[in-house]
């Protein structure tokens, strides 16, 4: 059995176990928790090094992206480096396949996503891929990445807006610590600026990091679709009380949870034994192309 080990900044509260099978493989995948420590992460890659098939990096990117460029948070360069012999993965390169695969989908799908469907995405310089996938279906975007990642209560409503913005920012927020731009620990279970509610009742589907979602979303989601990941049962409750129309997930529902694009990366490395010589999006297309995913629809109200 190949183990696969999701290390993540955010809650441990929020950490679960599966075992699955993928194409004859059995797998046991892991979420666990470091409540915002980053040393605690550091040591647990550490201390798993070579037990592990794979590492995924939860709660924290490894790189942010504009169209043509990539930036390298510095935080988390530190923890990929904790591990020597055991690949570590961000979920980038599912972003940047997976991702603009779902949304193909969901745009043949009944007309679910189609062009003029008005998008909240919370955050574009970490999930590139869809938003250009978004862009070129003709979604009306705005993109939510200086009010949520910086506190600036400014929205970008283009993808050129958010690629000239990230050019700008990401070499400066790249060696921010990380806890000032993203939600670590307990602060995942604390509300957000208000004043940003106007962007939730604005938009029909608000997409990307659910993190900044939960962190932020006004309690009245009525008739809206969330498209994200890495949400819980739990999630699922609270979002159905709120009214929430649709909640669609990009990696699979495994045991009542989607995890992350990180920890399913990991799990396509560790199940084609590949070396970071041979990552590419090519590789992960055809992988996928195996695995077959669907994005997981529910219908909540």
């Amino acid at each position: 059995m190949k183990r696969v080990l999701s290390v993540s900044l955010g809650s441990s509260r929020r950490d679960k176990d599966v075992e699955v099978e993928f194409l004859g493989e059995r797998f046991h995948l892991s979420r666990q928790g470091t409540d915002g420590s980053l040393e605690k992460a550091r040591e647990m890659i550490s201390a798993r090094d070579g037990e592990v098939d794979a590492f995924g990096l939860g709660g924290i990117d490894l790189y942010l992206w504009t169209l043509k460029k990539r930036y390298t948070i510095q935080d988390a360069l530190k923890l990929k480096r904790a591990a020597k012999k055991t690949p570590v993965l961000d979920g980038s390169f599912l972003k940047h396949t997976l991702e603009r695969r779902v949304v193909r989908k969901l745009s043949r799908q009944d007309g679910m996503l189609s062009k003029g469907t008005k998008v909240l995405m919370v955050s574009g310089v970490d999930r590139i891929g869809m938003a250009e996938a978004l862009h070129n279906l003709g979604a009306e975007l705005v993109f939510g990445d200086l009010m949520f990642g910086l506190g600036i209560n400014i929205p970008l409503k283009s993808l050129k807006a958010i690629n000239n913005a990230g050019n700008l920012l990401c070499p400066i927020v790249t060696r921010l610590p990380f806890k000032l731009v993203y939600p670590t620990g307990e602060k995942q279970t604390k509300s957000g600026n208000p004043a940003y509610h106007r962007w939730f009742e604005w938009a029909d589907w608000i997409a990307g990091d659910f993190h900044y979602i939960k962190r932020f979303r006004p309690q009245d989601m009525t008739g809206k679709t969330i498209l994200t990941n890495t949400t819980t049962e739990e999630d699922e409750a609270e979002l159905k009380q709120d009214g929430l129309k649709r909640l669609i997930t990009s990696t699979p529902v495994l045991e009542g949870r989607s995890f992350g694009t990180n920890l399913m990366e990991a799990m396509i490395v560790a199940l084609k034994g590949a070396t970071e010589d041979q990552y590419s999006p090519e590789f992960f297309e055809s992988a996928l192309n195996e695995l077959d995913f669907e994005p997981a629809v529910r219908g909540l109200n």
